[in-house]
């Protein structure tokens, strides 16, 4: 069954998977881009010529290391617009930013000078009407006790072994960035409602969900 046509969703469209590490985000990707016949657009970790200092040395690296990752997403996200859409990605353009260099910034790994001209950049190459944002972010939540037994469950071997204090801290700046996140609509799912891995079948609900909220965002465009 096309679930695509089934519910309507634009071949165009473009989703966005977001949430803290373990919680299923690649799981999720792949299952959405099968059901819909959309492409997949994953973060290439591997080929990052900075990560391996990064982890030798957090402050020297930082701000080099999310430049890397903000000029790769830019790129990537302008290439899936040229394709004309029909994608879904694996982590958003908007997580480093409101995550991951605000917290060196805070914990002191990356200067004061260097997160404001990263953050300027950002909100130059991204925070403007020019910038093609997507159609939809799609938010995989849960409690930190939740997300713990994932990580512990299916997690790889780098996650099972980090500190739970990580998680700890991950979880609430997570929660902390997606209430205040606003620059293209959010649907929040609840990782309790789905189990993709184990029922292939749960994946319509969520493509029910997307379809309602695609169209409800459209409608309200409209009315703009």
């Amino acid at each position: 069954m096309d679930l695509r046509k089934k519910y309507n969703i634009p071949s165009d469209a473009v989703l966005t998977i977001a949430g803290t590490v373990g919680v299923g985000k690649s799981t999720m990707t792949t299952a959405l881009a099968q059901a819909l016949g959309f492409r997949t657009s994953f973060e290439k970790v591997d080929t990052n010529p900075y990560l391996d200092q990064f982890y030798a040395d957090f402050k020297r690296w930082s701000f080099h290391l999310q430049v890397y990752f903000l000029a790769e997403r830019f790129k990537e996200q302008k290439k899936i617009f040229e394709y004309g859409g029909g994608f879904v990605q694996d982590r958003s353009i908007y997580e480093d930013t409101g995550i991951f260099a605000k917290m060196h910034f805070e914990k002191g790994t990356m200067s004061k000078v260097d997160y404001e001209t990263y953050t300027g950049l950002f909100q130059a190459m991204v925070m403007t009407p020019y910038f093609p944002h997507p159609d939809l972010l799609i938010y995989l939540e849960g409690s930190f006790e939740d997300i713990i037994d994932r990580v512990r469950e299916r997690g790889r071997p780098m996650e099972q072994q980090t500190p739970i204090e990580y998680w700890q801290e991950m979880h609430e700046r997570y929660e902390s960035w997606i209430n205040n996140f606003n620059a293209c609509p959010v649907l929040r799912l609840n990782i309790n409602e789905y189990d993709i891995v184990q029922n292939q079948s749960s994946i319509e609900p969520i493509v029910e969900k997307v379809s309602r909220f695609l169209h409800h965002s459209e409608k309200l465009k409209r009315r703009m």
